[in-house]
């Protein structure tokens, strides 16, 4: 490795607002595939009316991408970064690919047959989700914060623009013949597009930009073996005398020392999806907008949740203190008292009001978090961190998803 590089790119920052759009779209295609899924869950609620699709696929998602994110996070340090991204980008598109095959073989039929089928690609878009969005998050660590917030945006970015899309498809496919099949199909169409474009954006493009191999030498001179074939990718070739093999916190004591903002991102995602989207779907009654409704809901959630994860970049607004994330994500369980006496009682003003502020808290306080908790490691101390980061919010994820499903008891049948 050049010394004369590494001087020269920290104070020009070559390529980094580059940086900033590519590791955006890398989120953007690290959740669009699942987004599709649950956006479309109008679409599977037609062709499989009695199963639950919002809750079951999004139970059947979460398993897979917990238990695959616990095993990776175990062995992070072992594992290269740059096969495990392209491998989840992969799986991505060729789940993606198989929902459309699958329904065209089917003529849109329903059956529990289909319904395995589309569960199967479900849990397949959590293992994809494990390898991305910890690979990712693990990498981003110990780069500019700036990319890790444009990561999230990305992530965000994906459910409000999947949304936005489906109110565009059922507008213009909704008095046609076939319309909500229609309109699912240009969905997973143009998931398994952009999803076969990330495999490329990652694996060719990103690891050229010289700020981000910049960050990459300097992790593996802090001892990070995850950098590896990125940098050969990039045309580094690594030195072995420069690597300063230095003492490394391990897991648990990066557990120990971080268990608050491993909380936070946990209680966050709790509370989240114990109301979104099956509650949204299910559990709010019927209004003026009919059909709509849960659209619009789905779509204000995911539009705010973008919002609000640019919103810590003002300094008045951006959470630090370790104490005072802890005591605003706490105090988001209002929401659920909230929501039932809403659901129960008002109208769907007050209703697309809380489902904002839903949205607004869960990207603003996500930021925060993830921003925050890297600083102040080493290279292969972020990394480790970022995965466990990951493992906690999909482990909160995944609490909520089954806690949901409390919503709907005495409320007819499974």
């Amino acid at each position: 490795m050049t010394t004369a590089e590494e001087s020269v790119i920290p104070a020009r920052m070559e390529g980094k607002f580059r940086a900033v759009i590519v590791c955006g779209l890398l989120g953007f295609g690290s959740l669009i595939a699942w987004n599709s899924m649950l956006t479309i869950s109008d679409y599977y609620y037609k062709v499989f009316p009695k199963y639950h699709p919002s809750r079951v696929l999004t139970l059947m998602y979460q398993p897979f991408a917990v238990g695959t994110m616990a095993i990776l996070a175990y062995n992070e340090s072992r594992i290269d970064t740059r096969r495990r991204n392209i491998f989840g980008y992969f799986l991505f598109f060729l789940s993606s690919l198989l929902c459309i095959v699958l329904d065209l073989a089917t003529h849109g039929k329903g059956g529990i047959g289909p319904y395995i089928g589309v569960c199967i690609f479900s849990a397949a878009f959590g293992v994809a989700d494990a390898h991305v969005q910890g690979g990712m998050v693990g990498d981003l660590s110990f780069m500019s914060p700036e990319f890790m917030q444009s990561f999230f945006v990305g992530l965000a970015a994906s459910g409000a623009l999947t949304s936005g899309l489906r109110l565009i498809t059922k507008a213009a496919f909704d008095k046609s013949h076939d319309g909500l099949r229609k309109g699912a199909m240009l969905f997973l169409a143009i998931s398994t597009l952009f999803e076969f474009s990330c495999i490329f954006l990652y694996a060719f493009y990103f690891p050229k930009l010289p700020i981000v191999k910049y960050y990459r030498k300097k992790a593996a001179t802090e001892g990070s073996k995850t950098v590896s074939a990125d940098l050969a990718a990039a045309g580094v070739h690594q030195d072995g005398e420069e690597v300063k093999i230095e003492d490394r916190l391990t897991l648990k004591q990066l557990l120990f020392q971080n268990i608050d903002y491993l909380l936070d991102l946990y209680l966050i995602y709790v509370l989240t999806l114990s109301i979104f989207p099956g509650f949204l779907y299910e559990n709010t009654g019927h209004h003026h907008l009919g059909s709509w409704y849960s659209l619009v809901l789905i779509g204000m959630y995911n539009v705010c949740d973008l919002i609000s994860r640019y919103t810590p970049v003002i300094n008045f607004l951006r959470v630090e203190s370790r104490k005072g994330l802890m005591i605003a994500i706490l105090a988001r369980f209002l929401f659920i008292p909230a929501f039932y006496f809403t659901a129960k009682y008002a109208d769907q003003g007050w209703m697309i009001m809380l489902v904002s502020l839903l949205g607004l808290t869960n990207g603003h306080l996500t930021v925060c978090v993830m921003t925050a908790a890297p600083k102040g490691y080493k290279g292969p101390e972020q990394n480790a961190l970022g995965n466990l980061l990951v493992l906690f919010l999909l482990g909160g994820i995944f609490s909520g998803v089954a806690l949901d499903w409390l919503w709907i008891i005495g409320n007819g049948s499974f």
